[in-house]
């Protein structure tokens, strides 16, 4: 398909995200950007919830994914389910009885200021890596489709990505991203179901041929029983790695629990957790079929794989099947990106004002909405630089690096709410940025160097392992300060 059509094709999605903002952002104020005036439909939230979870990372690194790891990923998606109940259970009610803007504040309560800024700064990492990794991995695709074509550099691709994302986001925050992000999932998971039907027909496979073919691919294998340390596919290390990537990267996550405090009130928060866990589960063995289809696919029509795995969904879906298919699959990435990274960046400016800048978040003065908007810039800028960075790394597949990167700054947030919930302790508050910093690093280094001469491998355990290293440090550092308060 034509690149010009592509574009064409952005231009007209945005004008409808564009739309729908212009609509969602009139009477907005500080309310609106920051918790959505707390009046958003709980089955939006959670449909658009969908989308902001999968992004781009899974629209096309799940697929491409299968060849190495085969199914072993929907262990981790039934873990995601545990890490749900958690939240849904324990954390929101906490939350709402609070009446929390940011998750954050908890921690200045609980134990003091320190703790408050370094859980907020760890998120304010996490996140905007997070975020610069899926926008990297969509903005590349985007790059090898349309604008390799035309010389245009990757730098020039990723601005104009974060400038649209910028535009219909700055005014209504998280009262637009409820509904944009809606749109958004609704048109990835059409770009999946299309793209399996496509390639089916294409395969001449009937609805049952289709199953059974999937079903006995030497890609559908997915429980793995063997080796926990040596191989991180084993079914201990997918469950609870995952169950525990679904508590810090969802529960305890600015980002994805802004729209969860956006709802009426907690019974509604907790609807819109039940219906996306189940929702979510079913979505992915639609894209872990998918990358089955794919490889298939290229296998039968001697389509070579591409040197990073992450371009064959859309080398096969742009290159190799019917124009309508391609629109779709675009549409579909399209979606995927700018509903990650237009939440990730409402959350970001969110917790930076709120948590570092202090922020009320009921002002609604003209000076504050400017330093918000500057913070908004300030954050889009720097989504820019690292992507351009990240434009280096290697061919590894992204989601993996990201889950990677996301065990060792996601610790110190897990073993903090860890310690502040199950204790009624006090720690030393101006001990926990030492604590913080020193837990992932003790992490690290266990994995790499404590544990490799062995060929031992923590792989997703790694997250609690880090957040367990954390608790304990808390733990140390009560007791210290109750031996000087008895003293």
């Amino acid at each position: 398909m034509k690149p010009s059509i592509l574009l064409a094709i952005i231009g007209l999605y945005f004008l409808v995200l564009l739309a729908v903002a212009y609509f969602t952002s009139r009477k907005a104020d500080s309310q609106s950007f920051y918790i959505g005036n707390k009046q958003s439909p709980w089955y939006l939230v959670a449909f658009g919830m969908i989308g902001a979870s999968l992004s781009g990372v899974t629209f096309v690194s799940v697929p491409g994914w299968v060849n190495a790891t085969q199914f072993s990923y929907f262990p981790m998606v039934l873990g995601y389910l545990l890490g749900y109940l958690v939240i849904g259970a324990v954390l929101m009610p906490l939350y709402y009885r609070l009446n929390l803007v940011s998750i954050y504040t908890y921690l200045k309560d609980r134990f003091g200021i320190a703790s408050y800024k370094t859980g907020a700064s760890f998120f304010l990492l996490s996140r905007t890596i997070g975020a610069a990794f899926r926008l990297f991995l969509v903005a590349g695709v985007m790059q090898y489709i349309i604008f390799d074509s035309w010389n245009v550099p990757f730098w020039v691709t990723v601005a104009i990505t974060i400038l649209l994302i910028w535009i219909y986001t700055f005014r209504g925050g998280i009262k637009t991203i409820v509904w944009t992000d809606s749109l958004q999932t609704f048109f990835m998971l059409l770009a999946v179901i299309m793209s399996i039907y496509v390639i089916a027909k294409n395969l001449n496979f009937g609805f049952g041929e289709l199953i059974s073919e999937v079903r006995n691919s030497e890609y559908a294998k997915m429980w793995f029983f063997e080796g926990l340390f040596q191989d991180n596919r084993h079914f201990v290390n997918r469950f609870f790695g995952g169950a525990f990537i679904a508590l810090t990267m969802t529960g305890l996550d600015q980002d994805m629990m802004q729209k969860n405090l956006s709802c009426k009130n907690i019974g509604d928060a907790q609807k819109n957790m039940f219906w996306f866990s189940i929702v979510l589960v079913v979505v992915n063995i639609f894209f872990l079929a998918l990358g089955a289809l794919l490889y298939i696919y290229a296998a039968q029509k001697g389509i070579s794989v591409p040197e990073r795995p992450d371009y064959l969904f859309p080398e096969i879906a742009v290159n190799n099947l019917n124009s309508v298919a391609a629109i779709v699959f675009f549409l579909g990435l399209i979606a995927a990106a700018y509903s990650s990274a237009d939440s990730a960046l409402t959350s970001l400016t969110t917790s930076f004002c709120i948590d570092i800048l202090g922020f009320d978040p009921k002002d609604a003065s003209a000076t504050s909405k400017r330093k918000r908007i500057t913070v908004h810039i300030g954050f889009s800028i720097l989504l820019l630089l690292l992507i351009i960075v990240f434009d280096q790394l290697g061919n590894d597949s992204v989601i993996s690096q990201i889950f990677s990167f996301a065990q060792l700054t996601y610790g110190p947030i897990l073993g903090l709410f860890a310690f502040g919930l199950l204790t009624k302790w006090k720690s030393i508050d101006a001990l926990t940025p030492i604590i913080c910093i020193l837990a992932p690093v003790l992490a690290y280094a266990i994995n790499q160097y404590g544990l490799k001469p062995s060929e031992y491998d923590l792989g997703y355990l790694l997250l609690p392992v880090n957040g367990g290293l954390t608790f304990l440090g808390l733990l140390f550092a009560s007791l210290v300060n109750r031996n000087q308060v008895e003293n």
